[in-house]
């Protein structure tokens, strides 16, 4: 005799049995039924997570539909402490932290079309910019006699007057060959600032402590002079290009580096306002200062430290101008680039120099926005060389036309 089986209450009501005619009656039913109140916004002056995004959100939307201006006031308004980023810096291996701080990768070497030394084709006479670049050699160092310069103040006596005659002889000289150095703009000590945010750190004490909150930065720098145009310069590899070199990952806190937290007034500044028409930057010069020489460098026994210190300059100094320059044209962390933007940077203690190349890519580097986001900034660079041995009896000795044509060549670099 077979045993008798019993079946589930729900399998034995879906099988038969008014019930599940009832539930698809009721599940239609609700489908079709139009909400009667609008959806329940949190209140804005609530101190609950929902609240908070729905203000951030909000104040989002405002905005992305506000001009460059506005964007700027709103985005530096609130003023919290912040680490000062220094370009030239006594920090060891600061370069590799600078990458990270700014999302940079580094690439040894200039990028297609600059590395060469023909100038030729642009119309240039070569020769006279020469003789020019050595007169003001010879001026500075062997004709002017100057008295003995202070402490730390030999730079600004002897490197400083060369580097401001030789960017205003080659740019007046360079015009035939770029008509863009025509309607440039060129400033002396300005002052360059930006403020932006990268990543997050737990509040250590005080009535937040325990709350996440974004770090943030500042750089605070100031170039010996730059040249600004009208004119964006092209770029340099695509917008969406992927980058073979790796940005570093740095997990330690910035105080180990070390930096140091202030209470700065929050700055975003191109080295003009934001009417001017020279709105693009095209290339700045950096004087290395008189504790950074290469000389006082070998005999602290830091003279693997003379590079690093150099690329540290000029990534941080060319993402500062850049990253100013994309804001004055309405971009931000959450309203990131359509379009790049390139800048150069010479750094030179007076016989050195040095080349670098930044193409800024993205500017969402915050932790909610840097979700996914696959871009990375760009620098190109060359390690420092010499652009003559030494100056002796009324002579240049050891002249390196190679750097000289580098020098030339960025100068007509045209969009």
């Amino acid at each position: 005799m077979a045993a008798r089986s019993r079946l589930p209450f729900r399998q034995l009501a879906a099988a038969q049995g008014p019930f599940a005619r009832i539930n698809r009656r009721v599940h239609e039913a609700a489908a079709r039924t139009e909400a009667a109140y609008p959806p329940v916004i949190p209140s804005r002056t609530a101190k609950s997570k929902s609240a908070k995004r729905q203000r951030v959100a909000e104040l989002f939307e405002r905005l992305r539909a506000a001009d460059a201006q506005e964007k700027v006031e709103t985005l530096t308004k609130i003023q919290r402490k912040k680490y000062i980023v220094y370009p030239q810096t006594f920090a060891l291996n600061a370069d590799r932290w600078y990458q990270h701080f700014t999302k940079t990768a580094y690439i040894s070497g200039l990028p297609p079309g600059l590395s060469g030394a023909a100038v030729e084709d642009a119309g240039v006479d070569a020769d006279a910019l020469r003789a020019f670049t050595r007169s003001s050699l010879l001026q500075e160092s062997w004709h002017l006699k100057k008295r003995r310069p202070f402490l730390q103040k030999e730079q600004q006596q002897l490197a400083a007057p060369f580097l401001r005659n030789l960017v205003s002889g080659l740019r007046s000289g360079l015009v035939q060959g770029n008509p863009v150095l025509r309607t440039s703009s060129l400033d002396f000590d300005p002052q360059v600032s930006f403020y932006w945010m990268r990543g997050q750190r737990i509040i250590p004490r005080g009535h937040q402590s325990g709350r996440l909150e974004p770090i943030r930065f500042q750089i605070e720098d100031k170039p010996h002079s730059q040249l600004r145009t009208p004119h964006q310069l092209p770029e340099l590899v695509p917008l969406e290009s992927d980058i073979s070199a790796d940005v570093p990952v740095i997990l330690s806190s910035p105080d180990k580096l070390p930096l140091f937290r202030r209470q700065n007034e929050n700055n975003i500044f191109t080295g003009s306002k934001l009417a001017d028409p020279c709105h693009y930057g095209h290339t700045q010069f950096h004087l290395v200062p008189d504790r950074f020489r290469r000389d006082k460098m070998i005999k602290k026994n830091l003279k693997d430290q003379i590079e690093v210190n150099l690329r540290a300059n000029g990534i941080s100094s060319l993402f500062a101008w850049t990253g100013a320059q994309a804001m004055y044209q309405g971009f931000w962390c959450g309203q990131d680039l359509t379009r790049p933007f390139v800048s150069q940077a010479v750094i030179t203690d007076g016989q050195y120099f040095s080349f670098f190349c930044y193409q800024l890519n993205t500017l969402a580097l915050t932790a909610e926005t840097d979700v996914g986001n696959t871009r990375k900034n760009v620098c190109w660079g060359t390690e420092s060389m010499p652009l003559y041995e030494s100056i002796t009896d009324d002579n240049v000795i050891g002249w390196n036309d190679d750097v000289f044509m580098i020098l030339v060549k960025f100068l007509l670099n045209r969009p």
